[in-house]
């Protein structure tokens, strides 16, 4: 998974408009944008005027050099010094033919400098540019003010959101999503449609679980890739009361589920669970699902593929792991609070404290010793983002909802991975579900970038998306 964000930056300048200023903001965006680790693609000073784009031949000379970069661009900052030339600026994009998110920035002028050799008029400006975009079929995104400078404090923000909308844009192209096992026949909620999925280049590829527990039994204990999967596990999480044997079997597992990953190039998997592996292998795969989400490759149970891809989504716009959770239960009487829960297969770096134990719940029906290979523990407090991507059949389209929220420190006796979580408005959002039909499944990830995702679902993606707040 791709980490750093490199953005193509087209400095935009109109001749009759104080053009060294293009040269001044130039060098102002280029220091803001290596302090905040943003690689970029940039013409260089001697290729046009101040290394600007102003006309159809500039435009040419840009979109060439970006097209060079194909496979390094993320995004394109589009930054107007002054006016900017609006049909340079489109031509440029078109021609470059790289259908990437763009960003649209306007220097602010400064009322002490509004004579003409300081006046900038980007205000006037990016509106031109925007309609232009507009009749081109160019999307794009905007800041948070209509003009700023690069220094303000706003703008970097722009740029962080930015940079994780074109991290979740990046990462749907072309993405592969493993799906290993049937849907459990009790969960009808993780149904979806792989056609509309396909439509929007997000692919998905099946395994059946015989096959893997056929590639288990080809294994020997003393494999030295078992061996190294036992070892990874022993690792990662507290094993103390945990059989020996249980251990073995998770390894074996594990081998093949990595083995799967990178022959089929899969981007994130979908596992069953209920209730096949505990009854005909004796052990969940919670922990090596925790294990891969923890490591950027992001797992769900139940074959969720839907679920999963809210995962990915979120571990792609905060670079850090997402889990799967339910929307599990009311806390008390407060009515922006509830409970989070699953049983549970999050990754470590959510919890305060973890170990592996046993599933309390399907122990109950296939007995505990076939259930062993659970993380259990208390989501640690803290801000999060959730979201939720389903396919909607009847419609035909993809859709979404996003939001924010915190893990509080309120007191709660329960088991499996759990957490007490506040959402603003919480009964609204719940409403939303109910009445929209929609699962009770969600991914979070412990950062707030609710604001990128629904700017890369919506504007990039042209998937509905609902921004709770």
């Amino acid at each position: 998974m791709k980490t750093v964000t490199t953005l193509g930056v087209l400095v935009a300048n109109r001749g009759f408009f104080p053009a060294h200023l293009c040269e001044s903001g130039r060098k102002q965006i280029l220091d803001v944008l290596k302090e905040e680790g943003l690689n970029t693609v940039i013409l260089p000073l001697d290729a046009t005027k101040f290394g600007a784009v102003e006309s159809y031949a500039d435009a040419q000379k840009c979109a060439a050099l970006f097209r060079s970069h194909r496979d390094e661009i993320d995004g394109i900052l589009v930054t107007l010094p002054n006016f900017g030339d609006e049909r340079a600026v489109a031509d440029a994009l078109r021609l470059s033919e790289l259908n990437v998110p763009v960003l649209v920035h306007a220097f602010s002028d400064e009322a002490e400098k509004m004579t003409i050799k300081f006046r900038r008029d980007s205000f006037c400006g990016k509106m031109s540019v925007c309609n232009n975009l507009r009749q081109y079929g160019i999307r794009y995104s905007l800041t948070q003010l209509h003009t700023t400078t690069p220094s303000n404090a706003s703008f970097r923000e722009d740029l962080r959101r930015f940079a994780a909308t074109c991290r979740v844009v990046r990462g749907l192209k072309n993405a592969r999503i493993g799906a290993l096992g049937a849907r459990p026949a009790a969960f009808n909620t993780v149904r979806y449609s792989e056609k509309l999925l396909e439509a929007s280049g997000i692919s998905v590829e099946t395994l059946d679980l015989s096959e893997a527990l056929g590639w288990v039994r080809k294994m020997n204990d003393t494999d030295t890739p078992v061996g190294e999967k036992l070892e990874s596990i022993r690792s990662y999480t507290t094993v103390s009361g945990i059989p020996q044997e249980s251990l073995l079997k998770m390894a074996k597992l594990g081998v093949a589920i990595d083995r799967w990953v990178e022959e089929k190039h899969l981007s994130a998997t979908a596992i069953q669970c209920w209730t096949a592996l505990e009854e005909f292998y004796g052990v969940v795969p919670c922990t090596l699902m925790s294990m891969m989400s923890d490591s950027l490759m992001p797992s769900a149970c139940e074959t969720d593929v839907a679920g999963l891809l809210g995962m990915y989504v979120l571990q792609s716009a905060s670079n850090k792991p997402a889990a799967l959770l339910d929307w599990n239960n009311n806390y008390g009487t407060d009515p922006d609070k509830g409970v989070v829960f699953h049983c549970s297969n999050l990754p470590k770096s959510f919890f305060s404290h973890q170990k592996m134990d046993y599933q309390e719940i399907i122990a109950g029906t296939v007995g505990k010793e076939n259930t062993f290979g659970t993380i259990v523990g208390r989501v640690a407090p803290g801000p999060f983002s959730y979201c939720r991507i389903s396919t909607d059949e009847l419609r035909g389209r993809v859709t979404s909802y996003v939001g924010e929220g915190e893990f509080t420190e309120d007191t709660l006796d329960t088991f499996g991975g759990f957490g007490v979580i506040r959402v603003p408005a919480f009964q609204k959002l719940l409403q939303y579900i109910c009445r929209q039909g929609l699962e009770h499944h969600v991914a979070a990830t412990r950062a707030n970038v609710a604001d990128a995702i629904e700017d890369a679902l919506g504007t990039y993606l042209g998937w509905e998306v609902y921004h709770h707040r």
